[in-house]
């Protein structure tokens, strides 16, 4: 019997390419070790995201992690992703240090001198080390980025500072699983390779007693294990982790169908938290499209401005390309319009950047929907926040995480009366309505996992909607779907013996 002084305390989870399913197999990693009864905690060194979320504390992180956090039953914790990039342009990101904003860096700046954010990320590693009997770990995109390896500390160094053992994943449904795994081991130094102990192959599709002779192909190749072939599953709904997934409808030829509640999300450059929208997304009642290109409008119920992490700049972007008389042909004929965080201050009548938070300086004309005036300052607001939509009374909750402070006319309702945040008692106002009901925003992110929220949303656009009789699918079944899942896939004996410890 091994003892608790000798077992693994790191488990790190690296691809063989970004997107191919790190943060989907940490998740499940989570949920199946602390069903085993392991204290388990996520780790991240380094995300690339303007998908974020806020943690019980006011810190903000990566919501990959959170929801890793979640499905490992642990408080989420700025440790978990001490640094988060936000790209707020081409070549240029906010640097959110321990989860709070430290500075604005170009690529060039960050990756310069990696040494102040390593040391942070490792400083959080250890904490957390320390704190949970296991750690699972998530590398950032391809772990054998051999140009960027002396820079990069989110995979191998964070590995050999964790003594973690590494699993490899690689996404059969891109193509060329054979070459990704193969040529990850074969390019990277013989010390880190000693690292790998297994393999995942994510994403299968089809009869997979085909790819049988493949494993044992691939572990002829390479001899490392491999730990499952996991078939592609659409029986759960975890947030992605930097961008909108590739299942997503983004500009589809055609209208939404008759008989679905067809919503157009605008999918600016710098598109934030796009996770608000996956109750949405995952409801059979409705049809969510992503819109790059101006297009008509007609036969959408909805249209819906999402967050941003360059609101002038992506509000320009709108502009320049004519969404505009889209837009107000859309509200003429009656739609509803919704703005989340940055998009709520798009319908504003300006948003004004004194301190260059967002790039140069000045005020932009917003379309002027509602009468509101926004000005981004240096200071975030990170909370999560509580109340009552005005308009029925039906209980909200959400989070905060934005620069801008909006004035709010008397022309304008509010749309929801705060009764609380970060667990502190609140009497304060959020977002603002039009006149006619029609046109509403607000900065409360994730406002639709309220399941309330998402049905008072529906009867606001189709009066005719039915409620729904199903539960959201994002909620806490997801991650036990998800857990059984890969458990049904996976060599568990082989998983719990690389962390030293015996399958319950």
């Amino acid at each position: 019997m091994v003892s608790i002084e000798n077992r693994s305390r790191a488990l790190a989870i690296f691809g063989t390419a970004s997107d191919v399913g790190k943060s989907i197999v940490a998740t499940a990693l989570c949920r199946i070790f602390s069903n085993a009864g392991i204290d388990v905690a996520p780790f991240k060194a380094q995300n690339m995201s303007n998908n974020s979320g806020v943690t019980h504390d006011g810190f903000e992180i990566g919501r990959a992690q959170i929801a890793q956090a979640e499905a490992a039953r642990v408080a989420p914790s700025a440790d978990m992703n001490p640094v988060l990039l936000k790209p707020n342009s081409d070549t240029g990101a906010q640097v959110v240090l321990q989860g709070k904003v430290c500075t604005d860096r170009t690529a060039r700046e960050y990756f310069g001198n990696t040494q102040r954010w390593s040391e942070a990320a490792f400083e959080s590693l250890d904490r957390l080390m320390k704190k949970h009997e296991l750690v699972v770990i998530e590398g950032a995109g391809s772990c054998a980025e051999m140009n960027l390896y002396e820079r990069d500390f989110v995979n191998f160094k964070t590995a050999r500072r964790a003594k973690a053992a590494v699993i490899l994943v690689a996404d059969i449904d891109r193509g060329g699983v054979f070459a990704h795994v193969a040529g990850t081991l074969a390019i990277i130094p013989p010390e880190d390779r000693a690292l790998v102990k297994g393999v995942i192959i994510n994403s299968f599709r089809g009869d997979i007693s085909l790819f049988r002779d493949g494993v044992a192909m691939l572990e002829a190749m390479t001899g490392v294990p491999v730990l499952g072939v996991i078939p592609y599953f659409r029986g759960f709904s975890i947030d992605a982790e930097d961008a909108v997934p590739l299942s997503s409808k983004v500009d589809p030829a055609g209208s939404p169908s008759p008989d679905k509640i067809g919503v157009a999300a605008i999918y600016f450059p710098h598109i934030s938290n796009f996770t608000d929208l996956s109750p949405l997304e995952h409801d059979s009642r409705i049809e969510l499209h992503y819109l790059h290109y101006p297009r008509s409008l007609k036969g959408y119920k909805v249209l819906i401005l999402p967050g941003s992490k360059n609101v002038r700049g992506d509000l320009g972007w709108l502009l320049s390309l004519g969404w505009e008389s889209e837009i107000r042909k859309f509200r003429e004929d009656g739609g509803v319009i919704m703005g989340i965080c940055g998009g709520y201050q798009m319908l504003g009548n300006s948003i004004a950047d004194p301190h260059g938070v967002e790039g140069t300086p000045g005020t932009a004309r917003a379309l002027g929907y509602l009468d509101v005036e926004t000005v981004l300052e240096r200071d975030k607001c990170l909370t999560n926040a509580k109340g009552t939509i005005v308009d029925g009374n039906i209980p909200a909750s959400g989070y905060e995480i934005h620069m801008g402070r909006s004035t709010v006319s008397g022309t304008c309702g509010p749309f929801i009366r705060l009764s609380e945040r970060n667990n502190n008692p609140e009497n304060d106002l959020d977002g603002a309505v039009s006149c006619d009901g029609k046109v509403f925003g607000t900065y409360f992110h994730g406002i639709f996992s309220e399941r309330g929220v998402k049905e008072w949303f529906l009867l606001r656009s189709e009066p005719s909607c039915q409620p729904s009789g199903q539960e959201s699918e994002e909620s806490v079944e997801s991650y036990e779907r998800l857990a059984e899942h890969f458990t049904l896939n996976l060599d568990l004996d082989r998983v719990f013996s690389i962390i030293d410890r015996s399958l319950p």
